[in-house]
């Protein structure tokens, strides 16, 4: 096991590396000049050439691009996400603000996800082919389909202004996390019920269960200790992935709603061309990308000792 999470690590680090590298690529061979757009962001005003210049030293940006990189990411390995190249101050504090409002959000809307889809896919799966089957199966295939800014416009127009029941910008109250919770949620069930319903009918074609029958084994101890681990598998799959997707979701949600988090952090720091700020956002992604991930193959080595065993 040591060595499995060892290999694990390792391809953890490559996907990390890559992605700072790509981020940082991306960004700097972005159209336009960089420097002017942080002396616009940081004085809101056209500014002479010289302090573009001197803007342009303070950011490492006449530097080169391998030379820069080094200069963003070594501080980076001990944890020191830099300066804002706008305002100066300490990128972390910054983040870690937008990220309280952004990550209870997605958590409010796995939250809905599940407590939709679980108790749907079940009385889905207890009849397949009955009439509530095919509707839990329309219902999850047009959830999937219908993007997320529009299933919250949707939803603004009949809760905030049709029926006038909630709020539909900003964060002040808990009432105004409902309609973007839901928006998330929505879509995060539509995606686990076709996956848990799935899952639950493919255990219970096992071949080995009829033998449990016979043998006098009741229904809910197969249903608890041979079909729910079964099944349990493509759903930690999808679990995880829409557990990391969340995050990423949400910022296009907050952007939706006029709600403060890593949505209007991001796109400000894009506008701006602050580059410590737009990098720590997407470090932190993938990191939970990674991390989702990694915690996903161990679950499936606890849950199927036969893909451990396969890398024994």
């Amino acid at each position: 096991m040591i060595r499995v999470v060892r290999g694990l690590l390792l391809r953890a680090a490559v996907v990390l590396t890559g992605t700072a590298v790509a981020t940082f690529a991306l960004l700097w061979h972005a159209p336009g000049d960089p420097a002017l757009a942080i002396a616009i962001a940081r004085y809101d005003a056209v500014v002479p050439a010289e302090v573009i210049d001197q803007i342009r030293a303070e950011a490492g940006l006449d530097a080169g691009f391998w030379p820069a990189f080094k200069a963003w990411i070594m501080p980076l390995l001990t944890g020191d996400f830099g300066q804002s190249s706008v305002t100066g101050r300490p990128v972390w504090p910054e983040v870690t603000t937008a990220l309280s409002y952004t990550a209870p959000l997605a958590l409010m809307g796995l939250l809905v996800g599940i407590l939709i889809s679980v108790p749907l896919a079940v009385l889905a799966a207890q009849r397949p082919g009955g009439w509530l089957d095919r509707c839990a199966v329309a219902l999850a295939s047009i959830g999937a389909a219908i993007p997320a800014y529009w299933l919250g416009l949707l939803l603004v127009l009949l809760f905030a202004v049709q029926l006038g029941w909630l709020p539909a910008m900003g964060a002040r109250t808990p009432a105004h996390s409902i309609l973007p919770a839901l928006t998330l949620g929505l879509g995060v069930a539509a995606s686990l019920t076709r996956i848990l319903r799935s899952g639950l009918l493919e255990a219970r074609e096992q071949p080995f269960l009829p033998a449990f029958r016979r043998r006098g084994v009741s229904h809910r101890a197969i249903e608890r200790d041979h079909v729910a681990p079964h099944a349990a598998i493509p759903v930690v799959t999808i679990f995880g992935l829409e557990l990391a997707f969340l995050l990423e979701g949400a910022v296009m949600v907050e952007v939706i709603f006029a709600r403060p988090g890593l949505g209007s952090f991001l796109i400000n720091a894009i506008e701006a061309r602050d580059f410590p700020k737009v990098q720590a956002v997407v470090i932190l992604t993938a990191l939970l990308f990674v991390t989702v991930n990694l915690l996903i193959d161990l679950i499936y080595r606890a849950l199927d000792p036969r893909i451990g065993a396969q890398d024994a």
